[in-house]
């Protein structure tokens, strides 16, 4: 799965908008919004800020396990 698809499947696992991710991240919706159309890739404090923030609400390891590869 690419990085926009797994960003997306988090986002619908966790039942939140766009604006409700940017916002628990401390980024802005055109940043989430970017990521998910693939038209951006974040950075690497991004994708750790991200990974963090999955593990903390549960979702699964298979799921998130390669948020930092990318």
């Amino acid at each position: 799965m690419d990085f926009d698809q797994t960003v997306k499947e988090i986002r619908t696992k966790l039942n939140m908008s766009q604006e409700q991710l940017a916002r628990e991240l401390h980024v802005s919706f055109a940043t989430v919004n970017r990521w998910e159309n693939g038209k951006n890739s974040p950075n690497m404090i991004a994708k750790k800020a991200l990974y963090d923030f999955c593990k903390k609400k549960g979702l699964e390891e298979a799921l998130i396990k390669h948020l930092l590869d990318y």
